[in-house]
């Protein structure tokens, strides 16, 4: 099978680069400055093993791939879900070799946080699965992507969407495992992504104050954790229990940095760090509004999480450049 990233950056960077390493074709898709780099310097990606400079094909579009897609392309969307639209339009109306498009006849597997992607894809592709993913990475800089996890890179629980397993999820994860990762296959991955969301209600506390360790910034988190777990409730949606994601870590994996520095800030304090004028904030903390608002499930502090996220990101202001003390006086007020 041949990988197609799309969206190559701290996630994609990371699966796309250690599948290279394990033997598997591999195509990187990105755009600016990011693919100007990888094209000219290859994708330079840093893991406890060292760095390591991978030159692999990358692209802008799919044309560029020429006029057809290949019968056993499998595509891995890792883009942030709010420019997920773009990239699936684009891809699924794409001609395969032998007859059809990518939307009838390929595989996508979106690679993403939050729940909404997958209901993206599902309108324009026939096969979509959904990835857990736990991967600590961090993308600040243009051809480079640095992973922390070891001994394996991360955890990336793996199902057909909406549920259920089949060949062809055993066949990824198979290469994703030879590759350093843990990849099981569950019939219900759903359930790993919305716990995940849950964890994930704290991005935009990170990004806008940089802090998600102190006693103020876990109190605020756990105001906003419990909203998710009481809309999650009245939406009848289970999530899986932190027991059971210890269990299936179960010493098998760390996530701290391996050069003995401060762990590095997440998905959505790097989309403020590089200035793209957009954070994922709506597919989080948005999700939790979202679900309060359809079971009438009050959700103020979720709410104003995702408001000031999305300020940050129109304005472009700096990762943690509002302190949780402020923050938290935002989210009181409002």
């Amino acid at each position: 099978m041949r990988y197609i990233i799309i969206g190559a950056g701290a996630v994609g960077g990371t699966i796309g680069g250690r599948l290279a390493e394990g033997g598997h074709d591999v195509v990187l898709v990105a755009r600016g400055a990011h693919y100007e780099a990888l094209r000219a310097r290859g994708l330079r990606l840093t893991t406890p093993e060292g760095t390591r400079t991978h030159q692999l094909p990358v692209v802008r579009r799919p044309e560029d791939l020429g006029p057809y897609l290949r019968p056993d392309d499998v595509l891995i969307l890792s883009v942030k879900t709010q420019d997920s639209t773009v990239a699936l339009d684009a891809w699924s109306a794409r001609p395969v070799s032998g007859g059809g498009t990518a939307g009838e006849l390929l595989p996508l597997v979106c690679a993403q946080n939050g729940v909404e992607s997958e209901r993206l894809a599902l309108r324009r592709f026939r096969h979509v699965y959904a990835m857990c993913v736990w991967l600590p990475a961090t993308h600040t800089e243009p051809g480079s992507v640095s992973a922390a996890g070891a001994p394996v890179s991360g955890m990336l629980h793996l199902g057909r969407y909406p549920a259920g397993a089949d060949d062809t999820a055993r066949e990824i994860a198979a290469d994703l495992e030879k590759s350093r990762f843990l990849a099981p296959v569950v019939p219900d991955v759903m359930r790993w992504k919305y716990a995940k969301l849950l964890s994930n209600l704290a991005n935009s506390i990170e990004a806008v104050s940089g802090i998600v360790a102190s006693e103020e910034a876990q109190a605020l988190f756990q105001r906003a954790l419990a909203e998710g777990q009481a809309v999650l409730a009245a939406a009848g949606i289970e999530a899986t229990p932190p027991a059971e994601q210890a269990e299936a870590r179960d010493g098998r994996i760390t996530f701290e940095p391996f050069d003995g520095s401060e762990r590095g800030g997440g998905s959505s304090w790097q989309s403020l760090s590089r200035g793209t004028g957009t954070i994922e904030a709506d597919y989080l903390n948005g999700e939790i509004t979202l679900l309060g608002r359809l079971h009438g499930v009050p959700t103020p502090v979720n709410d104003a999480l995702q408001r000031i996220a999305n300020e940050f990101a129109r304005e472009r202001r700096a990762a943690g450049s509002l302190g949780v003390a402020e923050l938290k006086a935002r989210v009181d007020a409002s």
